[in-house]
């Protein structure tokens, strides 16, 4: 389903390319941007878990630099029953995380250095698990090709109406439009696609993790830091913010065409749904996440703590 799903994803916005160029630059202009969209597809397959490492400056870390951090991702992914992504950090105030990658053999999970202060061991955990969730569905191939096209199309409109010659360059009032409604097309195509992912990965990383509360609760001090402190590299990329486990541009959004993610009420309520079901609680420690070492993730931490253990 997820392979049928980035095809669409593929299809529909390659069109998109396709009529911008014939409405810019006539048949020449659409084979160039079909061309540029066969292009930008290849690249952004291959490159998946490069590009948005690379747009919010994120360096990679390993047991010896980020020893927390790398365990615990470590150890869910053994409980998932799925390989060992690649982790990295982001110097950013702003709670949030993110995966990428074309497949699980070649994946990689962000955190920003705001979410492991505000987080605690669980929370983070959960946070970790839904990341985790996206890679073993294959969500993350199609997040990153939404962000790489997305982003083209954009600079493809830009280019046709700065470059293009005056035979084939539409009227004015034309131009303008396409401005506007060929990015905005890309992103309708884009966001109606990632809300259904974010309900699939929170429900399988309650799952990974053993009890769903941790994630409800890292939800909600995610929703509180976004709407406090700004990502300057996000509200400058945002064909990047749906792949956040928050959008980074708001506090949240309304269950709506224009909405990257789910409402977040809405996400937490499913989350301690599931909770109920699996006959956990806040306070449960039964069949929840545990290190290879046999020690609960929240020894030592307290429960209730409100920073997380990571300076």
């Amino acid at each position: 389903m997820n392979y049928i799903r980035t095809g669409m994803l593929m299809a529909g916005l390659t069109a998109l390319f396709g009529a911008v160029g014939y409405l810019l630059g006539g048949s020449g202009g659409m084979l160039m941007a079909l061309g540029f969209a066969a292009v930008t597809n290849l690249f952004s397959y291959w490159n998946s878990d490069r590009l948005p490492l690379a747009a919010h400056n994120a360096h990679e870390v390993d047991e010896s630099t980020a020893p927390e951090l790398y365990g615990m991702v470590r150890d869910l992914a053994a409980r998932a029953n799925m390989p060992m992504p690649r982790v990295y950090l982001i110097d950013e105030d702003q709670p949030n995380a993110f995966a990428t990658g074309r497949n699980p053999q070649n994946a990689a999970v962000a955190a920003t250095t705001g979410i492991m202060r505000t987080l605690s061991y669980e929370e983070l955990a959960g946070v970790m698990a839904h990341e985790l969730a996206h890679i073993k569905n294959h969500d993350t191939l199609t997040m990153t090709i939404t962000a790489t096209m997305a982003g083209a199309i954009s600079s493809l409109v830009t280019f046709g109406m700065m470059f293009g010659s005056r035979e084939n360059r539409p009227n004015m009032i034309v131009q303008i439009l396409l401005s506007i409604l060929a990015p905005l097309a890309a992103m309708v195509i884009q966001m109606a696609i990632s809300r259904s992912r974010e309900y699939e990965a929170d429900k399988l990383g309650g799952e990974i993790a053993g009890n769903p509360v941790w994630l409800a609760d890292a939800l909600a001090k995610i929703a509180g830091g976004v709407a406090q402190i700004p990502n300057e590299t996000a509200e400058a990329k945002p064909a990047t913010a749906h792949m956040f486990i928050i959008n980074p541009l708001t506090g949240g959004g309304m269950d709506s065409l224009f909405s990257t993610h789910p409402d977040t009420g809405n996400r937490i309520a499913a989350l301690m749904e599931q909770a109920r079901a699996m006959g956990v609680g806040r306070n449960a420690t039964g069949g929840g996440f545990m290190s290879q070492a046999g020690q609960s993730p929240w020894s030592g931490s307290g429960s209730g703590r409100k920073s997380g253990p990571w300076g």
